[in-house]
């Protein structure tokens, strides 16, 4: 029983990739109190709202899952693209809030 706890919290440490600090992720954080995440592709939307309420002790109201489709980039005649990634915009409840400057 104990190693299934385990299992199932390494699992939920790995979802979150890391936070999405960009010009419209600041806007709607501030406007609609969502914080943006890049996570994994295969997160499901309960395993990312349990992976960030474990990780930065909060308590979570919403998740809304975008899939990002990668860039097509060509360098000279070759063409490549970007693999694709997946965002979470997580709302918390009232009260709650995330300092990512807090370990600074």
């Amino acid at each position: 029983m104990m190693n299934a706890i385990t299992k199932t919290q390494d699992r939920l440490l790995q979802v979150i990739l890391a936070p999405q600090i960009t010009e419209k992720a600041t806007y709607i954080a501030d406007k609609h109190q969502q914080i943006a995440f890049k996570v994994r592709t295969d997160a499901t939307k309960p395993e990312i709202k349990a992976a960030v309420e474990l990780v930065f002790n909060v308590e979570v109201a919403s998740v809304a899952v975008i899939n990002v489709g990668g860039k097509t980039k060509r360098a000279g005649k070759n063409l490549g693209k970007r693999k694709d990634w997946k965002k979470a915009y997580v709302s918390l409840k009232p009260g709650q809030e995330i300092n990512f400057a807090a370990g600074e």
